[in-house]
């Protein structure tokens, strides 16, 4: 398992990085077979004077499916850290429990994995949190999008995985870009761009 720490509006010392790493290197016991690990850690400044601490985990498993959490914090880079690494526990368990039809396995665990894998401490008592962030007309950030070909029943389950309501992916039926959703009164909808 490969584990990159990149820091942005910030330097990512020693200490922080081998701490990340201690924690980051058990989640191959959680879970088998991952294929890599990226954390950004990351300073913002609000207009309130108080930094937040934000940490992103992506972790990309080795059949291709991609999870990933994010937690902003007033304080330090470690307790961000800590809030997104318990928001990924809870998506590797809705991983391994997920059981799918044939053929649509790139989003689940195999029995093997499942088997192999150590309970995490604390699951089912973790209690996913929503927060509410505050809505700003100047775009804050721009984030590079891997797509991989799928067709929309694996990207409702990538989608669902990630715990979005939205999801972008490549339709392998199409060979187009599209997007995925989950709609207000129930069921998904699909926008396949057009050009006019």
């Amino acid at each position: 398992m490969e584990i990159r720490i990149l820091g942005h509006n910030m330097k990512v010392d020693a200490p922080l990085e081998e701490y990340a790493r201690k924690k980051l290197e058990r989640l191959d016991h959680y879970l088998p077979n991952i294929a890599d690990v990226r954390v950004e850690l990351s300073q913002e400044h609000t207009r309130y004077g108080d930094n937040l601490s934000v940490a992103q985990i992506t972790l990309r498993h080795e059949r291709g499916a991609i999870l990933r959490a994010q937690e902003s914090l007033q304080g330090d880079s470690e307790a961000a850290l800590n809030a997104a690494l318990d928001k990924i526990h809870r998506q590797i368990e809705r991983f391994k429990g997920k059981r799918s039809r044939k053929g649509r396995e790139k989003f689940t665990a195999t029995l093997e994995e499942v088997n192999a894998a150590e309970i995490i401490p604390g699951s089912e008592l973790a209690n996913e949190a929503t927060d509410t962030d505050e809505l700003n007309a100047v775009i804050v950030r721009r984030k590079d999008v891997s797509v991989i070909p799928m067709n929309e029943d694996e990207a409702i389950q990538q989608m669902e995985l990630l715990g979005h309501t939205f999801f972008m992916f490549m339709n392998s039926d199409t060979n187009s870009i599209n997007v995925i959703y989950k709609r207000r009164i129930g069921g998904y909808g699909v926008l396949v761009p057009q050009l006019g």
